[in-house]
């Protein structure tokens, strides 16, 4: 309730003229994965047993190109891996997080310079200063949903 006593829509928020809507809408969450088929995942692990490799794989076998980030390997899913965002050679839709919220604001610049067109937080991470700047931007911004999820809920139908 605002202090007029009015509802307020927390998934919603009126924004400044020009300012992106809440991405955590189902419809715009929908219209993302369909749009947007090149993910740069930054924190991709090597090992199958972590929530990024896991979450690649299987974004890759529903069609997804996954570009990986990390400087700590050289290659995984049989990709070479980029050790930052402004080595990746060509466009990126889609920056996927899987690191720390403090890192999101730095990585949210990167973006910004490679002119993704959304970042996108996987489950329990949020950075407010990132998601802001990131949309000051232009870009549109998921938070603390995992995309995998996301994904199979709306496209992947059980038996198929």
């Amino acid at each position: 309730m605002t202090a007029t006593g009015a509802r307020t829509n927390h998934l919603s928020p009126r924004r400044a003229a020009g300012a992106r809507e809440d991405v955590s809408l189902p419809d715009v969450i929908s219209r993302i994965l369909l749009e947007f088929k090149i993910l740069a995942v930054v924190g991709l692990s090597a090992k199958p047993s972590r929530p990024s490799h896991g979450v690649s794989a299987y974004m890759r076998a529903h069609g997804y190109r996954v570009i990986p980030v990390n400087p700590n390997i050289e290659s995984v899913l049989n990709e070479r891996c980029y050790s930052s965002l402004e080595e990746v050679p060509g466009p990126i839709d889609v920056v996927v997080i899987f690191r720390k919220p403090e890192h999101v604001l730095e990585i949210v610049e990167a973006a910004i310079q490679k002119r993704a067109r959304v970042i996108w937080m996987q489950e329990g991470i949020r950075n407010q200063k990132g998601a802001r700047r990131a949309r000051e931007a232009g870009l549109e911004v998921v938070e603390d949903r995992c995309i995998l999820k996301e994904h199979a809920k709306r496209f992947v139908t059980e038996g198929i």
